[in-house]
């Protein structure tokens, strides 16, 4: 007998050596600390301010009650929100089914069978119940697996993980439609400026039109001069064609961010909003940045998901035990009675499971989570970087353009008293018709370029509120995950101490 130890003991070392492994597997990705993101030069000559922050209701800031009530129609009717709360429930739903998996499982089966039986049959042999004969069962089971090592609660969490990373995407929706319904309503309030534009455009080469109809007249300009006159009139009013269609584009564009058909659009008036001043930023911009951005909070989430997925493939290479139970009656045979105490049976007992061999199923699990871990670090880095540059390339974009309409504006009002002393002097004859067509040429060009640069600096602003989060306030879920991630350690950190 002592002669088997030796064997025993070699063999039982080389089951062992061979079982189930995580060992060498583990993750690599590290976040980006946003306080390592430096900002300050370039936000050097930017008001700083803690309120700077935009309001839910940011769009209350432009003083025009139509933006206001057009974003708020949005948000009740628009079906890509629908589809993002659906998306929600979705992942909610998942979350709650596989924590149903961690609780202990009841069930209650009753049946009743009749079966023809074969006279050749091992076990029912004919002259004990004939060839046919019915089955009646009445039975309840129960089965709970104990999780010792918490990894289906792991797993639960990451799927709640996913469920709030499902949940902040909803907002991110909510904001995202917010802002491309008040940047098509600038893209309307811009249509309506080149309106203007084209208008006055008209109402200047129709008045150099009739100059030079009255010189032609009185022998003193040629009909050469006339029809160039002329033609300037018509390209005048196909600047004003041109405009109203960009007046319909821009309602239709709003109508199917609303939710609407296309006559929704016909009745939004004209624009009506304010001018919100240079660009004010929070005093704390890059760290309080991750949670005031839904991206960046739900990339966050889907970390925190990927981590305790991590978790939970680690603990699949541990050994678990389950209980089972199952309790019932069972009858065979017409005659008898399956609720007769004759016909009870019942069994009750643990099971242990141990990974041996597996052919590296649990390997390969483990090493897909740590990718996807890794994945998700990188992706939540790269957003962050983004969303910290977004920001400060919006504040240099407005400051830009609010310095460039204050030039802008100098040349209309000189390009307009040009214009104005060209046009004396042609209707007195000290002129030819050149000069008030150059002049005029200027004062389109200076109008035009005006109206764009306007219409950028509200745009850019809303750029500006939307890369601070549109009013989006995390940092509830960020002091919950920081929580959560000082409780326990990072993914990298328990993957390598377990082995």
């Amino acid at each position: 007998m002592r002669s088997l130890v030796l064997p025993a003991a070699i063999a039982l070392s080389l089951v062992l050596a061979g079982c189930a492994t995580s060992r060498g597997l583990h993750t690599t990705g590290t976040m980006t600390d946003a306080s390592s993101l430096k900002s300050e030069r370039s936000l050097a000559d930017v008001q700083l301010s803690p309120a700077a922050w935009p309001a839910q209701d940011w769009w209350v800031g432009y003083g025009d009650p139509q933006l206001t009530a057009l974003i708020e129609e949005a948000l009740k009717n628009n079906p890509s929100l629908d589809q993002a709360q659906a998306r929600a429930r979705q992942a909610q739903a998942v979350a709650d089914s596989v924590n149903a998996g961690r609780k202990p499982q009841a069930n209650f089966d009753t049946s009743i069978t009749g079966a023809y039986l074969s006279k050749k049959h091992p076990i029912y042999p004919e002259y004990v119940l004939g060839t046919f004969a019915w089955s009646k069962s009445l039975t309840a089971d129960f089965s709970w697996d104990l999780d010792l090592w918490g990894g289906k609660r792991a797993a639960w969490e990451s799927a709640l993980g996913h469920s709030r990373a499902a949940e902040i995407e909803a907002h991110a929706a909510r904001i995202e439609l917010s802002v491309n319904v008040a940047r098509a309503y600038v893209q309307l309030s811009y249509a309506f400026s080149q309106k203007d534009v084209a208008d006055a455009e008209l109402e200047r080469a129709t008045r150099s039109l009739d100059v030079t109809h009255k010189l032609v007249k009185g022998g003193l300009d040629t009909p050469q001069q006339e029809h160039l006159a002329d033609s300037q009139v018509a390209g005048a009013e196909q600047q004003k064609v041109a405009a109203d269609r960009a007046i319909d584009a821009a309602r239709s564009s709003l109508s199917v961010l609303l939710g609407q058909g296309p006559d929704r659009g016909l009745s939004i008036e004209r624009p009506r909003m304010a001018d919100r001043g240079p660009a004010v930023v929070p005093d704390k911009l890059s760290v309080d940045l991750v949670g005031r951005r839904a991206d960046l909070v739900a990339a966050r989430w889907e970390i925190e998901a990927a981590n305790k997925e991590v978790t939970a493939a680690k603990k699949d290479f541990l050994p678990n035990i389950s209980i089972s139970a199952l309790a019932g009656f069972v009858a065979v045979g017409g005659s008898t009675n399956v609720l007769s105490m004759q016909a009870k049976e019942y069994a009750f007992g643990p099971a242990l499971s141990l990974p041996l061999f597996d052919g590296g199923r649990r390997r390969a699990h483990l090493a897909g989570a740590d990718a996807e871990y890794d994945a998700m670090v990188a992706r939540y880095n790269s957003l962050l970087i983004s969303a910290l540059n977004d920001v400060s390339d919006q504040v240099s974009a407005l400051t830009s353009v609010r310095q460039q309409i204050v030039l802008e504006k100098r040349a209309v009002d000189d390009a307009q008293k040009s214009w104005n002393d060209a046009m004396r002097a042609y209707q007195g004859g000290l002129k030819g018709p050149l000069t008030p067509l150059t002049s005029r040429q200027q004062l389109l060009t200076a109008q035009q370029r005006l109206a764009l640069l306007e219409s950028q600096q509200t745009d850019i602003s809303i750029r500006l509120i939307e890369a601070m989060g549109g009013g989006f306030d995390g940092s509830g879920d960020v002091a919950e995950m920081n929580s959560a991630s000082n409780a326990t350690p990072q993914a990298s950190t328990t993957t390598d101490t377990a082995r």
